[in-house]
């Protein structure tokens, strides 16, 4: 076979697409299929990545960047992706609130390379604010796992959807904009979130 793009297979679309039929539901059964995919070079676009993702109902993406941050699970909310992140699956609050937290990242991203050449002080006031609220939703992503409650010292936290959905709906509102951005790193809920702000305050 004669290589096309970035040496892959011609019929590499097929060939993916006849491999992926075979764990499509039938009416005997159905399987749930985990699959880890390389992306080479971290890149998305590569042939290999995308034409696995386009046979996917959900794909989560972890990011060297956001690992580097010692943000745990390093998942990359921009990147990942999911079919059933609609208002009329998960509901309309879920969506919104996961759309607002998306966008704010986003925007976020689109000014990271103004403050490194130009520092934070050349940002308008919002968009001041937008960095602040983004850097605490990067930080309430992180979560404590029980799996590694051995490795961090830090016990495991499971908090419920509803109350994840809360939580990430207040910083969006600015009703958490007094609490500093470390107090969201490693939590659970909301509340985990305050008593750790009233923590790091006592300890200054």
């Amino acid at each position: 076979r004669i290589p096309s793009a970035v040496g892959y297979q011609p019929t590499l679309a097929t060939d993916m697409g006849t491999m992926q039929e075979r764990i499509t539901t039938t009416k005997k059964g159905s399987i749930t299929s985990v699959q880890a995919i390389y992306v080479p070079a971290d890149d998305l676009t590569d042939p290999a990545p995308a034409t696995t993702f386009a046979h996917l109902d959900a794909t989560t993406v972890l990011s060297r960047g956001i690992a580097e941050l010692g943000i745990y699970p390093a998942v990359d909310p921009l990147d990942s992706t999911s079919r059933i992140l609609d208002p009329n699956i998960v509901g309309e609050e879920h969506y919104s609130v996961a759309r607002s937290i998306q966008k704010t990242l986003q925007d976020y991203k689109s000014l990271q390379d103004i403050i490194a050449i130009l520092g934070m002080d050349e940002l308008s006031d919002d968009d001041k604010l937008t960095v602040a609220r983004a850097r605490k939703i990067q930080r309430f992503l992180s979560q404590p796992f029980q799996v590694a409650e051995v490795f961090t010292g830090t016990p495991g936290k499971l908090v419920p959807l509803k109350e994840t959905i809360k939580g990430f709906k207040m910083v969006l509102n600015g009703e958490l904009d007094h609490l500093p951005e470390g107090a969201f790193y490693m939590v659970g809920g909301i509340e985990d979130v305050s008593a750790r702000a009233e923590k790091l305050a006592s300890e200054r």
